[in-house]
Parts: C-alpha cells; structure tokens; sequence
C-alpha cells in the first residue's frame, strides 16, 4: 500500500465496519492525496456551521417535505451551491473541501455535502446509486420521492427519475429495483474514485489513474477488474513487475473473462520483451 500519510488516512477511516466510516472524513481523506494544501478538520467544521444555520431555520412542524425545503432555501438560495456544468469533468468537482470553498460541483460530492448536513440536523438519508446520476432520498420506509443535489435540490418521483435518465442516455430507459437501491458507505466513496479515475484517463495522467484504483481496491480488494485496468496502466507505463502481478491476478480469477486471452498475450509480449 502507498505509505503516505494522506493514504493512511484514508486507510485507517475505512479500514472499520461500514456504518461506522465517516462519509465526510472519508472523502476529505481522499481528496488530501490530490490536493494536499488544506486542514480536513476546517472543512468538518464548515459542514457543523452549515447545519446549525439549517437548524435555525427548520419549522415547527417537521415534515420530510418542509426540511428538505428549509435545507434547499439554505444551500442554493443562501449559499449559492450549483451544479458545475460548465467544466463538469474537472478532477476538482470531487474533491469534498473543493466543492465546500467553491460552492459547485457533481452530483455525488453535492450529494455527500447534502447528506452530511442532513444527518447533522438529525434528517436521516441515503444515497442512491442511480446509474447515470446520483439521488438522495429521506430514510424513511416507502418514502417515494428523491432529491437531486445536482439542479438546486429538486424533488423527484420515479416517473421523474425515468425521465432524468432517458434525457442522460438519450432514449427510454425501463427503470429497473437496483436503481433505487441504498448505497453503502465504501460504494459511495468508490464511485468518486471511479469518476476520479475515468478523468485521469481521459487526461492521460496514468499515475494519478492508478492512484485512484488503489484506493478503490483499498475499499473493495476482491474487485479484480480494477487489478487488470491497472495492470495495463502499469503496462503502459513500463512498471513490468507490477503489471505482470495485476494481469496475472486478472486471468488466474476469470479465466473465462472475454478479454483474457488478449491478456495473456499482452503477458506473454511482456515476458518475451523483459
């Protein structure tokens, strides 16, 4: 494992039972590996404030539909929180401090900012892994509405959520049970180095790419598919021992994995060439 101190961090929160991993903690762990220059606790407390001033604002009556309008009022009228359209791949959108300093960012680190100040507030909610685009929802039995931290909070029913995912994929989309189901805490903080990762390879920053795959297989050690993608960045990089152990892990764990026989030349050109 990376012995850095920012990798051990990231390590030692993840490294308990799921429930008791510190979402906030987690992620902003996992953002000091790339962008070392701040002080996690600063953004915590920034999060602790956020939901004070949402607790003053909470009705009386404390109806699921009247919080989350007293949480949407506080995050997108009163600080401007938005959706980053604009450079939406930029590897900042998933960084938790950078999305808390910038006040924009994807939907899954608005999510997380929205998640953390409902628990905070004692408003229990989850998220929800929708392929495509990441929802929240209250953790409730049958609540049957969504939240999308994405566009200011909006409020989703499943008819709307079909709707969302036909415009993002560009056809109609039958909903299927595992979209709406409950992610947990370490598939949470792998989707955001999913998407980390998929940035860095669209830049060719392969270095940065096996960073993230690390800490996906930190999170999930038998997910061998990430062991091949970065047994190939290894490859393309001229790291052969690491590589070799990667690809060979890959074959020797699906044998029958469509593209394995393409990895067991890529393994034998290896052995040849060394």
């Amino acid at each position: 494992m990376n012995d850095s101190p920012y990798r051990q961090l990231f390590y030692s929160e993840i490294n308990q039972s799921d429930e008791q991993i510190d979402l906030a903690k987690a992620a902003l762990y996992l953002a000091l590996e790339d962008d070392r220059e701040f002080d996690p606790d600063e953004y915590l407390n920034a999060l602790d404030t956020m939901a004070n001033e949402v607790q003053e604002t909470l009705p009386e009556s404390l109806y699921p539909l009247r919080i989350i309008k007293s949480i949407n009022k506080y995050l997108y009228n009163d600080l401007g929180l938005t959706g980053n359209t604009t450079n939406y791949y930029d590897p900042k959108n998933s960084f938790l401090n950078q999305v808390i300093e910038r006040r924009t960012g994807i939907p899954i680190t608005l999510s997380l900012v929205y998640l953390e100040i409902a628990k905070r507030i004692n408003f229990p909610m989850v998220g929800i892994g929708m392929p495509g685009h990441f929802l929240i929802q209250p953790d409730f039995e049958e609540a049957g509405i969504f939240v999308d931290a994405f566009n200011q909070g909006e409020i989703l029913f499943p008819q709307d959520c079909q709707e969302r995912l036909a415009q993002i994929y560009g056809q109609p989309v039958e909903l299927q049970p595992q979209f709406f189901a409950t992610i947990s805490n370490k598939q949470f903080l792998a989707r955001i180095l999913t998407n980390l990762k998929v940035i860095y390879l669209n830049r060719n920053e392969g270095l940065k790419a096996i960073a993230a795959i690390d800490r996906i297989l930190l999170l999930f050690p038998n997910a061998v598919v990430e062991k091949r993608d970065r047994g190939v960045l290894y490859c393309q990089l001229n790291f052969w021992a690491e590589a070799r152990q990667d690809l060979e892990s890959y074959v020797v764990n699906i044998p029958q994995a469509e593209d394995a026989e393409i990895i067991r030349q890529l393994l034998a050109k290896m052995i040849t060439d060394s």
